[in-house]
């Protein structure tokens, strides 16, 4: 798997999955809503670590910056 992530788009997606987390844990959100709330915020927190999103690959899209072979 290519890298298709960037810094700042890693580090939005934990800041999210942090915040969905603190809403699941101190009641905020609850129920079934708050269970997939923690599903996203769990996949946030994967494709943050591996650097790749599965979903940008099928649009070719990338966060990361290009390269320079000089």
């Amino acid at each position: 798997m290519r890298k298709n992530m960037g810094s700042a788009d890693r580090i939005i997606r934990l800041i999210v999955a942090v915040i969905l987390g603190v809403l699941y844990f101190t009641g905020v959100l609850s129920g079934t809503l708050g269970i997939v709330f923690l599903a996203i915020g769990g996949i946030f927190v994967v494709t943050s670590f591996i650097n790749f999103c599965p979903l940008y690959a099928p649009f070719g899209i990338s966060t990361c910056k290009v390269e320079t072979k000089e």
